[in-house]
């Protein structure tokens, strides 16, 4: 094993300027519409500092445990995930807006899908990486892991929850390719993915709807298209530089829940097409730090486990980007360090912990 060295400060930089400014945007766009149904306008802000110290304390923790043991940890992450993921369809599951995907005791709730991801990337990367040549092989290389994909989506689709079982499957397709699987292989994945959607599109009536709605929003502006065309009107609205910071009009009840999943509608909004691009710049800075540290990992595991980090950032900034600028059909779906969501951040800080913890075993510098 390399030599310990310290962790990669441009990438813990720009993850907590994204944290700082999700923390600012939660607070913004959320205030009313938490005064008007919670009775609290803090309510989003009181609990988005909260999950924001829980990830920054497991983030500091997940910095500092060295990388390689979660090989060991790695059959542990995915039975985990499973009994998680199966406790939701029990009497522990609690169901929000027709949506049973999380587990609660008393007021306390977890995600298991958002638990799911990085257990699920744990557990590949430490199988690709003692799989070597053998997932060139269809049979005994590429199989095994389409049936593991199986496995996650097929749980996650009965809460039901499509961006999320999309997210796993897309994260582990890539972790597939890095590793070296064939290119006829990752076509035939790849087809049989969206086969896979289309046959889930087709499954669900409301799936459809939304399709729909996304081909033609103004076709149906007060049902199907009404979130697309809100969304739209915010980004619209804020120009070049925004209507200013805390003066959207859009979060006035207009977009449902606009502190989550079009969040980035908001920032449209009050920050303008300026906003938008600095946050897609960070994101795509943080990206490529990601790409970097995946490259120069000193072992097969730790660059699988980057990689598959990497990409799952990458895939929720590009699904939730698009939803919100209505270049794909509406999907919940979180945008990384930014949208509220509890869990989901407190996870993806620590998850871009283990990322910190493999830079500090690799050959890159620093600055």
């Amino acid at each position: 094993m390399a030599k310990r060295k310290s962790s990669d400060f441009t990438l813990l930089l720009l993850v907590l300027i994204l944290v700082v400014i999700g923390v600012i945007m939660v607070f913004s766009s959320s205030h009313y519409y938490a005064l008007t149904k919670l009775h609290d306008s803090y309510y989003f802000l009181k609990r988005e500092l909260l999950w924001a110290t829980i990830g920054l304390i497991g983030m500091t923790f997940t910095m500092n445990f060295d990388y390689f043991r979660y090989k060991k940890l790695a059959p542990y992450a995915f039975g985990l995930s499973i009994v998680l993921l199966l406790l939701v369809l029990t009497p522990l599951g609690k169901e929000f807006n027709g949506a049973r995907r999380w587990i609660g005791i008393g007021s306390f709730t977890i995600m298991p899908g958002e638990i799911s991801k990085i257990c699920a990337i744990i557990f590949v990367a430490s199988s690709l990486s003692s799989m070597g040549d053998k997932i060139k092989k269809f049979l005994h290389g590429v199989c095994p892991y389409i049936l593991i994909i199986g496995i996650y989506m097929g749980l996650i689709l009965l809460q039901p929850n499509m961006s999320t079982a999309v997210t796993i499957g897309a994260v582990i397709a890539c972790m597939m390719f890095i590793a070296g699987m064939r290119w006829f292989h990752v076509i035939v994945m790849g087809m049989g993915g969206f086969f896979a959607l289309g046959a889930m599109v087709v499954a669900a009536p409301y799936r459809m709807k939304r399709l729909t709605g996304f081909l033609d929003p103004f076709k149906d502006p007060m049902g199907t298209g009404y979130q697309v065309i809100q969304s739209l009107y915010a980004l619209g609205s804020g120009g070049l530089f925004g209507v200013g910071l805390g003066r959207s009009m859009q979060k006035y009840l207009y977009i449902p829940e606009p502190q989550n999943d079009f969040i980035f509608a908001i920032i449209g909004e009050e920050l303008g097409f300026i906003g938008c691009m600095v946050i897609i710049i960070l994101y795509v800075l943080l990206i490529w730090r990601g790409v970097r540290i995946a490259i120069n990992a000193p072992d097969t595991f730790g660059c699988l486990l980057a990689s598959g980090i990497t990409s799952m950032v990458a895939v929720q900034c590009i699904i939730n980007i698009a939803v919100a600028t209505s270049s794909m059909p509406v999907t919940g779906m979180a945008l990384p360090f930014i949208s509220w969501g509890g869990n989901s951040l407190a996870i993806f800080m620590a998850s871009v912990g283990i990322l910190l913890n493999v830079s500090r075993y690799s050959n890159l510098d620093r600055s």
